[in-house]
């Protein structure tokens, strides 16, 4: 229900989403308003808790959005904790349609960044009633003062009109467990930041003469009971074991029946008889329900309005694994099995679109950008699938003749003695200086760049700069095509030959190479060995061995001493390929290959070309 409906608003709820940018502190906020909350053993709580999936623990960021509940002072609080980063941008949209207000968390030191005005204009596009939170306080280098100036500055900058921009604020430190009015203050307890949730956000409106209303935003998936809906009863009561029908994408109402109803509590659900206008709610028993559904009252259906999310701004083309190497670690090889799991993994992903290429067994998958698309490919990896990925392709539109590509506004903090790499390395790819700034020992400065630029440039960026560089983007406009942006500058080396590396074969490459691979590695004809120095590929034997002969002469043998391999992340790897080579990922090893693994294959397609 918009805020500007009429009806009659709960006073015993407050429905919160936590916003902000990537590592500002909305998971450890949550951990912290959890321990404070007084309903937990400390034996209940560990460290971000909510990052439950293994890649969030390994990354330290949060990707898929979470709920929980706590009471406070006879009020049930349900909170949602969101990603932040772009790329799992998707996820917050929907989030926020189940809130009425927003913690807008943002770092007393490095203040608001891309995705802090991503996540704060959709939450203003909903209507939402922020309370900052200037998190951190505790950090040496904290400017709050600073920072909560800046913030105004966002929010008039976004179109806020005078009553939103009166914001409440608080100044916290999520780890010392602290919030205040004062920023000198360091001890305390969460109190004030809970009693401004009580006080300043409103609890959800509701009309109790409408029939049942409930958006679908979210999926979750039971081996007992198969498919859960969760989303928020926006008018209405949701009552177990009562029929309902369902709005589909076509337009077509469904009829169901609700097997299950529970209700958020804490860290987990519990079963309900009924959830009534306000709650945020889980049901099972509707079949094929999808997101963006309404559950509609029997009687009297009323669907809500679809939910929307931005389009998706890269593409890769995904296929099964077909090096000579294929089955020797992953147990999901065809085709079947790849097209089952991308269907799966869509019924939740609302930001990614799948599409067959036609006369081939390969997927078009199309995200928000490389993380988001990586993060699928990794958690595919760690189930048993074993694909060949392609190199990643911003989506383009066409209007008329013109041809229009997305361009990100990139903000990069480095060193002031590192800028000279990074002004080199952007401007090379088309970005365009749009601010510069100085905070302490870091220069803090700002681009506009075509998506296309941003693919494999933060690790040529990390290793100019020593790793010192700290880089974020967000999408900023579409705007009509430029010319080209410059490629990898190396060429490879592509083994001639399958077996077993050996450090005699590869003692003689590394002194004009930079080698992917190290003695005892599996190669095959075609797979990629290292980075050439010069900017041609060069067909290379790893497998080659010496002679051995009767023959001895003083200072032949000498030891062979070779340099580590370079050993690539998946993103790394995406990054690095060209058009003509694929990534093979696998349970227990990535590696590159060339697409036509044989050399005679390759020059009679360059011959053609030429």
């Amino acid at each position: 229900m918009s805020p500007d409906s009429t009806g009659s608003r709960r006073t015993d709820l407050r429905n919160i989403a936590i916003i902000a940018h990537v590592d500002h502190g909305k998971t450890t906020l949550v951990d912290c308003l959890l321990r404070q909350s007084g309903q937990f053993r400390a034996s209940q709580l560990s460290e971000r808790m909510l990052d439950s999936n293994d890649l969030e623990k390994e990354r330290g960021i949060t990707i898929l959005a979470k709920n929980i509940a706590v009471e406070w002072k006879g009020t049930k609080i349900n909170i949602m904790d969101t990603p932040g980063h772009a790329d799992f941008g998707g996820e917050v949209e929907r989030v926020l349609r189940m809130a009425d207000g927003a913690l807008v968390l943002v770092d007393a030191a490095e203040g608001p960044m891309p995705q802090t005005r991503f996540v704060l204009s959709k939450a203003l596009e909903c209507r939402l009633r922020p309370v900052v939170v200037v998190n951190k306080i505790d950090r040496p280098d904290a400017r709050p003062l600073e920072v909560l100036d800046e913030i105004l500055g966002l929010f008039l900058e976004l179109g806020a009109d005078d009553d939103l921009a009166d914001f409440p604020y608080v100044y916290a430190s999520s780890r010392g467990g602290y919030a205040s009015h004062d920023p000198a203050v360091r001890e305390g307890t969460m109190e004030p930041l809970l009693d401004l949730v009580l006080e300043k956000i409103p609890g959800p409106l509701v009309d109790d003469s409408a029939p049942l209303r409930m958006l679908v935003t979210t999926l979750d998936w039971s081996d007992y009971v198969g498919r859960i809906a969760i989303g928020r009863v926006e008018s209405g009561t949701l009552t177990k074991g009562s029929a309902i029908v369902r709005s589909t994408a076509a337009g077509t109402l469904v009829p169901a029946k609700l097997v299950g109803v529970q209700s958020f509590d804490k860290l987990g659900r519990i079963d309900v008889e009924q959830a009534t206008a306000g709650d945020i709610a889980a049901v099972s028993g509707i079949g094929d329900v999808e997101i963006g559904d309404t559950i509609c009252d029997a009687v009297d259906p009323r669907p809500l309005p679809r939910l929307t999310v931005d389009e998706p701004t890269l593409s890769m083309v995904f296929g099964i694994n077909t090096s000579p190497l294929v089955g020797k670690s992953g147990k999901f090889l065809t085709t079947r099995h790849l097209r089952d799991r991308l269907d799966k993994e869509l019924e939740r992903n609302v930001a990614l679109r799948v599409e067959p290429i036609e006369g081939s067994e390969q997927f078009a998958v199309s995200g928000r950008g490389l993380l988001h698309l990586s993060v699928l490919i990794e958690t595919m990896r760690r189930e048993g699938f074993e694909i060949s990925v392609g190199k990643p392709k911003v989506i383009l539109r066409k209007e008329g003749d013109t041809t229009f590509e997305p361009f990100e506004t990139l903000v990069v903090e480095v060193p002031h003695d590192k800028l000279g790499p990074v002004m080199e390395l952007t401007g090379s790819r088309r970005g365009q200086l749009k601010h510069m700034g100085s905070r302490g020992e870091f220069a803090h400065t700002t681009f506009s760049i075509p998506a296309r630029g941003l693919i494999g440039l933060r690790t040529r960026v990390l290793n100019a700069t020593q790793g010192t560089a700290i880089m974020h983007h967000r999408f900023e406009r579409w705007a009509p095509m430029e010319g080209e942006v410059a490629g990898r500058a190396n060429g490879v080396l592509v083994s001639m030959v399958p077996g077993k590396a050996v450090a005699f074969g590869l003692d003689g490459l590394q002194e004009r190479a930079d080698l992917f691979i190290e003695p005892g590695d599996e190669v095959y004809e075609g797979m990629i060995c290292g980075e050439n120095a010069r900017s041609d590929d060069m067909t290379v034997n790893p497998t080659k061995e010496k002679k051995l002969t009767n023959m001895r002469a003083s200072g032949s043998d000498r030891n062979i001493l070779l340099k580590p391999p370079r050993r690539m992340s998946l993103e790394e790897a995406l990054e690095y390929i060209e058009e003509d080579e694929l990534v093979e990922v696998t349970p227990a090893v990535i590696r590159l290959r060339k697409i036509l693994l044989s050399e005679h294959e390759r020059r009679k397609v360059a011959r053609a070309k030429a």
